[in-house]
Formats: structure tokens, sequence, C-alpha cells
């Protein structure tokens, strides 16, 4: 593998979106994409590594697979680790950290593994090796082939770099993104979330609305790389072109006043203040805005315990309420892990969505039609 050929890009995306991201990249021009577990396989050179950090709003990291071989014991990956050409990639002057991982192989160490290509990496390259190092390179060992990958993002992708005042359990944007995505929307219509908490769901329709890059305000571990053109990240990075912004608005309300001061904050930061609208007051006082009907989302508290359900009812009964009186012609979606809770908004769901992992629990997204007219 040389500095311009073509490889596969692997997107980290949550466990059960693997599809819902598969579309994206697809939508964004991606070659090759395919659902794998765990992510998604794109190809293409390093630009299309920086193209899909800046640009991919779903994806949590994205890996350049560097090389990849058969290995049966740990002499033979020593040997084959030193072969592999790190001078391309990686920098001498640059700390580099090793994360292994084996499954269903004969090296079933992964402490051992991570030291021999440590080892490979210090002696054929001579770069520190520092367990804090923000370029990471992955070697996974798996039916005894090696994998090695390095990390192209550096801190995950969810932290899109203009975020600072989270609230308690916040959902994180790139679930967010792909949670808008299966709710089919766009950015051509309007939202609201009458639980918004730090603002994630409001701000990242708004991003999407104005065709913001995700990736616009933060740096990126492969601007550490051998391989890295500064000049043609910049050119990239400036190439964006900005939509106009729509007629309508996107919403949040919160009963917590300190949730609407943080969620106007970061809808600053992130550039997003002209078209975002945030307003203090309890979900049950929501009401939907003038103008064409839209999507309201919400991530309403779950219940962890036996004793939560049952107190849980009433606020999910006073959304279900409240919907299905105010917001004739919105689609509703509503995430949460338990379906007797969903059950209790006594709105017409569909099929429900997942489930999948988000804050150590397993949550689905129940989603309505266009609700009728009360």
């Amino acid at each position: 593998m040389t500095k311009d050929d073509d490889f596969e890009i692997f997107l980290v995306a949550a466990p059960g979106f693997e599809s819902i991201l598969c579309a994206e990249a697809a939508e964004k021009a991606f070659k090759n994409p395919k659902p794998v577990t765990g992510g998604v396989t794109v190809s293409g050179g390093w630009p299309e590594a920086w193209r899909a950090n800046l640009k991919l709003r779903g994806a949590s990291a994205v890996f350049a697979r560097i090389a990849s071989f058969p290995v049966f014991h740990l002499a033979q990956l020593d040997k084959r680790a030193r072969k592999v050409a790190w001078g391309q990639f990686l920098r001498k002057d640059v700390p580099v950290a090793v994360e292994a991982s084996c499954k269903h192989s004969k090296i079933y160490h992964s402490g051992a593994a991570r030291q021999r290509v440590e080892t490979a990496i210090a002696e054929t390259l001579g770069a520190p090796i520092s367990d804090e190092a923000e370029v990471r390179v992955k070697v996974r060992i798996e039916d005894d082939l090696c994998t090695v990958s390095i990390d192209t993002s550096g801190e995950s992708l969810h932290k899109r770099g203009h975020k600072e005042a989270v609230n308690k359990a916040p959902m994180r944007e790139t679930l967010a993104s792909l949670f808008l995505r299966q709710c089919g929307f766009d950015g051509t219509e309007p939202l609201l979330d009458p639980m918004c908490g730090s603002g994630t769901f409001v701000i990242e329709a708004a991003e999407i609305a104005l065709g913001l890059d995700p990736g616009r305000s933060r740096p990126f571990a492969f601007e550490q790389l051998n391989s890295f053109d500064a000049r043609a990240w910049a050119k990239m990075r400036a190439g964006a072109a900005a939509r106009s912004a729509p007629a309508f608005r996107f919403y949040g309300c919160d009963r917590d006043a300190g949730a609407i001061t943080m969620s106007r904050a970061n809808a600053e930061r992130a550039g997003v203040t002209e078209i975002t609208s945030f307003r203090h007051c309890a979900m049950s006082a929501a009401t939907a805005p003038n103008g064409p009907p839209g999507l309201v989302i919400v991530n309403p508290p779950y219940g962890q315990r036996m004793g939560d359900k049952k107190r849980l009812y009433p606020l999910y009964q006073t959304l279900g309420r409240t919907m299905a009186a105010r917001f004739a012609g919105w689609r509703v979606g509503v995430i949460t892990n338990d379906v007797s809770l969903a059950k209790a908004c006594g709105l017409p769901f569909g099929t429900p969505f997942g489930p999948i992992s988000h804050g150590g629990q397993r949550v689905s997204l129940y989603l309505t039609d266009r609700l009728p007219s009360s």
C-alpha cells in the first residue's frame, strides 16, 4: 500500500445503526459502502478518510485499515508487524498508542500482541510509544487474521467541538443524528423537542438544515499523520456550501431553566441561534408553532428500576395527550427503554426501531405517522 492508494475505511457505528450510517455514507457519495457488524466499510484514499470525519454525522470514529495478514503466533506477529510501512503513515516525532484485541485466534493474549506491535513501531520507525497519545493504532486479531488500523479521528466524533455545556444523561450527537435520519428528518421541516436538555436534537436538526459540516469546529488525529496534507485539508474544509436559512425554526422546551440556558449557549457556539428557539416551560405546556407541521422528537426519562416505571407513567400519558391535542399533522418520535411506557403515551406508533444501547440502557425509537386532528 502506497501513500496514494485506496484502502478500506471503517466507519464506526453504534450497534444497530449500521444500515442507517450506510445510507448516510451512500448519500454523501462514499465509495462501496457496506454495512458490517459495528459499522460500515467504504473505500478511498486519505482525503476520503478526512472527508468522512468532516462530513458524516452518524459515525463515532473513522479507522484507516493500513495492513492485514494471517498470524498464528507472537514471533510471526513480531516479524510481520516490522514489515508494515509505518513511515508512510506515522511520524517519528509524534507519540503513538497501540490497542490490541484477540478473538477466536491462536494468539489470545492481547497485552502480548500489543507489546509486539509497539516494539515494531518503536524500533523500525523510532516513534515514541505513549498510552496517552492522540494517534492510536488499533490491532485486531480475529480468526488468526491480524488487521491493523489507524484511528484517524482522535476523540469520539460525537464531540463536535462547539458544545461545552451538557445536561444529565445527554444524547450523543452521533446517536441523535442517526435517530433523526431514522425518523426521515432531512432538514426540510421544523422540529420540536419538548424535553430538550442541552439542546442536542434541536441543534443537530438546525445544522442539518443549514448544511453545516459536523466536524467543522474540531481537530482530528489525522492532522498528525505523515499522510496529512494541510493545504488540501484547508481547501476541503473551506469548500462546504452552507444552505440559506429555512423559513421555519427548530424548537426546544424544558422545565429546567438551567437546561434552556445551556441550550442557548450551545446553539450560539454552533452558529445556529438564528433558526433555533428555546423556551422555559413544562412539556405539558408545549404547543405547535405557527407554520408547517414537522417532527416532534423526545428522549424522556427511562424506567431503570421496577419502581421507576410506575412513577413515569403519568409523564408519558401527559406527553401523549399533549401531542394528540396540539400537534395534529406532526410526526412524533419517542425514545424509551420500555414498551409499556411507550404504550402509556396512547399514540399510534408503528413498529419500533431498535433496541440499541444508550446510556447503559437498551432503547427503541417509537414513531408515529402524521397525527390526525383530534
